[in-house]
């Protein structure tokens, strides 16, 4: 199954379900990708852009806002696609955030489904203290991330290859060996190398 075949099934994600904490998860079988970010990253447009939907995840005037973790069927409901709540911006109570950080945590660490971590961080300000912890959590676990430097289309092309080479650097120097690409929403910048990740992880070439 080529990427075009991947991104026709994509387009078919449906809305499934809300969890306000990871108890209330869909029963952790089949296949499952996560996004996560921070709460200004980008997170709502880069999967409404990759399923070709509007509004399939709805952003927020105020970043942070959505504190629920969102289930969409990809193809079938044994392939989930999962839009993790922000961190790291939202104006709440710190024992909120805590409590946030700890149900991330716990998702990463024990979800059996879970084949991989989207992580989606603004090219201009790149891999923040928050993204670091994630992707440290994701190698304890042995989960493979891919992360896309999303907005770059605020820079110029070679400000762009510039911090994507810079950002591969710092990866390389704490020793995450995840790999990275640039992404636009608002271009349609890196979508093809997006669906074959996620065809990939969800085994998408299996759906009959």
């Amino acid at each position: 199954m080529n990427t075009t075949d991947y991104q026709k099934i994509i387009r078919q994600t449906t809305f499934a379900l809300s969890a306000p904490t990871l108890k209330l998860c869909p029963d952790d079988t089949g296949f499952e990708v996560a996004f996560a970010g921070r709460s200004n990253a980008g997170k709502s447009s880069a999967i409404n852009t990759i399923t070709h939907q509007k509004q399939l995840a709805r952003s927020s005037k105020t970043p942070g806002r959505t504190q629920m973790i969102n289930f969409f069927h990809v193809g079938d409901p044994s392939r989930r696609m999962v839009d993790l709540p922000g961190y790291g911006y939202a104006q709440v109570p710190e024992g909120m955030k805590i409590k946030w950080q700890k149900e991330l945590e716990d998702y990463l660490v024990n979800r059996q489904s879970l084949t991989g971590l989207i992580l989606l961080t603004d090219i201009r300000h790149p891999l923040k203290y928050f993204d670091e912890q994630m992707l440290h959590w994701a190698k304890d676990g042995k989960l493979p991330v891919h992360i896309l430097l999303t907005k770059s289309d605020k820079l110029k092309f070679g400000a762009s290859k510039t911090a994507l080479l810079n950002t591969e650097k710092q990866l390389k120097k704490l020793g995450l060996p995840f790999s990275i690409q640039l992404f636009s929403a608002l271009n349609k910048i890196g979508i093809d190398e997006l669906s074959q990740v996620m065809g990939d992880w969800l085994d998408l070439a299996s759906i009959q």
